[in-house]
């Protein structure tokens, strides 16, 4: 019978070696010693050596590159907050499930120039951009965009109008984790999406990350990338966002270390669609921050199936009244893999409206799945409308889901409500399948493909559609 597992073992990974490019080295860029300020009792107990060996890496990989006032200031004040910030450990609340030794005990490797060979992109009609292994290296239909978009690298924007935007933003980045300051100080560039006040852009952009250099198996070298992004609408504007990360080819070894910020303006909307299917081997971390203005809109569709280890962290704050968030979320993990969402939506305004439904299918023996999800309704949110769901398919013995649905309420006057199910498939559902002559086979795996088709239908266009349900189908297939 498969498992549902509350009580983790704890394993303290020894250090391992970390290999910087050799690049000349000018003069260091940021400060990594420790302020004056930061001397206290409490810093010099949260001092992590390999945190500190790992953003002196990151440092010396971009020593010999350019950067902007903005990203300057990013790096500095991640810089600060890595100073302070061990590496997390099962013993810590968000990491009590999901352990993050394998990145740990691995040979680290910061990747410092862009691929020597252009990739050629996929034969669409939309704006589109390729960033491998962090580096925007390839942009494609972007002339099809109206008057005033901009979708492209901060280090070439030119318009101070937009850059004094983006800079308001990125020095404001002290809202995540120990990851989201690692892609801080090693975030080579800044791929911005700016959409000006009334602007509607029809067709989606396309973001296709590749992980490109990997180690080969046994070798225990992960090369590490940290794409960072900025969505940015102004009030009124509206834009569709498709992030689909891809691994290179092979089963290689690699770390994606992604941040993408999202601000939705009075009014605005943004529609987001994230595919993640890397190497299996691939450790694959990414925060997506939202803030919204009044009476915006922001729409999630999640699809994870790749990484040995991949988790996302989510986080929705809604800064004004009559605001709209949906979220949906499936997670596939078809082999020895954890698939981990950890969300937290605030609400701090009136008549908010918040739906977030997370499925996933665990359907080896070793795989493991994640769900913490916290929705928050303070004081001032009255009216709030809320709902959260999760669901999970157990379809292998010792097969492993850990689920912690939170609903926060402060406010007395709300319509809110969350569940969660976990289960193999139902008999009553089976046996309708066999009283009507199809077979056993055939019943489980229309029951399965159908559990995740109402996430899948939340996709922008057919060919998405289709390619995330052949991959579906094909790790389906290979892990029964």
């Amino acid at each position: 019978m498969a498992a549902i597992a509350f009580t983790p073992r704890i394993q303290r990974p020894p250090l391992p070696l970390f290999s910087t490019p050799k690049t000349p080295k000018p003069k260091t860029r940021v400060s990594l010693q420790p302020s004056s300020s930061s001397s206290s009792s409490t810093s010099q107990l949260a001092y992590d050596p390999f945190v500190h060996q790992l953003a002196e890496s990151l440092d010396d990989s971009l020593a010999s590159s350019s950067s902007s006032s903005s990203l300057q200031s990013l790096r500095d004040s991640s810089v600060q907050t890595v100073l302070s910030t061990p590496w997390p450990t099962r013993k810590d609340e968000p990491f009590r499930f999901t352990d993050t030794s394998f990145i740990k005990n691995s040979q680290i490797t910061p990747i410092s120039r862009p691929p020597s060979l252009p990739t050629t992109p996929d034969d669409t009609q939309f704006p589109s951009l390729d960033i491998v292994d962090g580096f925007l290296v390839n942009l494609s239909n972007l002339g099809e965009l109206p008057n005033g978009v901009y979708v492209g690298s901060l280090l070439e924007l030119s318009d101070e109008t937009i850059l004094k935007r983006v800079s308001e933003f990125l020095s404001s980045s002290s809202q995540g984790d120990l990851f989201w300051s690692i892609n801080g100080i090693g975030a080579p560039d800044l791929t911005v999406v700016y959409v000006p006040a009334g602007c509607r852009v029809e067709n989606h952009v396309y973001l296709r990350y590749i992980g490109n250099e990997g180690g080969d198996i046994g070798s225990h070298k992960l090369p590490l990338s940290n794409p960072r992004v900025l969505v940015l609408v102004e009030k009124g504007g509206e834009i569709g966002v498709i992030e689909e990360f891809l691994g290179g080819g092979g089963d290689k070894a690699y770390w994606v270390n992604s941040v993408l910020e999202v601000v939705v303006g009075e009014g605005g909307k943004v529609r987001h669609s994230y595919v993640q299917n890397q190497s299996v081997n691939a450790a694959h971390i990414k925060w997506t921050s939202v803030r919204q203005e009044s009476a915006s809109t922001y729409e999630l569709v999640e699809i994870s199936t790749g990484g040995k280890l991949s988790r996302h962290n989510l986080h929705v704050q809604q800064l004004g009244p009559d605001t709209i968030t949906e979220l949906s979320t499936l997670h596939l993990s078809a082999g020895d893999q954890t698939q981990d969402l950890h969300s937290s939506i605030v609400l701090d305004h009136p008549r908010g409206y918040s739906r977030q439904l997370h499925k996933c299918i665990v359907s080896h023996s070793e795989g493991k799945a994640v769900f913490d999800g916290n929705v928050k309704v303070n004081r001032y949110a009255q009216q709030t409308d809320g709902g959260q769901l999760t669901r999970s398919l157990l379809l292998a013995p010792r097969a492993t889901v850990n689920v912690k649905p939170n609903l926060q309420i402060i406010a007395d006057d709300v319509k809110c409500s969350h569940g969660a199910a976990i289960s193999d498939l139902e008999e009553t559902q089976l046996f309708y399948f066999l009283a009507r002559g199809i077979s056993l086979e055939a019943a489980r795996r229309a029951l399965v493909y159908s559990f995740g088709a109402e996430v899948i239908e939340g996709l922008p266009y057919p060919w998405i559609k289709t390619k995330v349900e052949s991959q579906i189908k094909e790790l389906l297939e290979g892990s029964s």
